[in-house]
C-alpha cells in the first residue's frame, strides 16, 4: 500500500478514473449492442440516430483516453461499414 501522500492521492485518483472509464465503456457497449439489435430487425431509419450516438461516444472516449484512438477509429468504421451494407445490400 501507498505510504506518501502524493502515492495515496495516486490511489484515489486512479480508483476515480477506473469508475468513470467502466462507466464509458459500458455505455458504449450498450449502445452499439442496441444499433446492432435495430439493425437485425431491418430498420435502417431508426438505426442511423443510434449509430451517430455510438460514434459520439466512441469518439469522445478515443479522444480522453478512455479506449486508444485507434481502436475508437476501427470500431467507428465497423459501425459505418455494416450500416452501408445492410442499405446497400436489397431487403
Amino acid at each position: 500500500m501507498a505510504n506518501h501522500p502524493s502515492a495515496l492521492k495516486r490511489v484515489k485518483q486512479s480508483q476515480v478514473r477506473r469508475l468513470r472509464n467502466m462507466s464509458v465503456k459500458s455505455r458504449i457497449k450498450t449502445t452499439v449492442k442496441k444499433f446492432h439489435q435495430i439493425l437485425e430487425t431491418g430498420s435502417l431509419e431508426s438505426a442511423r440516430p443510434v449509430m451517430i450516438q455510438a460514434i459520439s461516444q466512441i469518439d469522445r472516449a478515443g479522444s480522453k483516453g478512455v479506449v486508444h484512438p485507434r481502436t475508437a477509429s476501427r470500431k467507428i468504421s465497423r459501425l459505418s461499414k455494416k450500416l452501408h451494407q445492410r442499405s446497400v445490400q436489397p431487403a
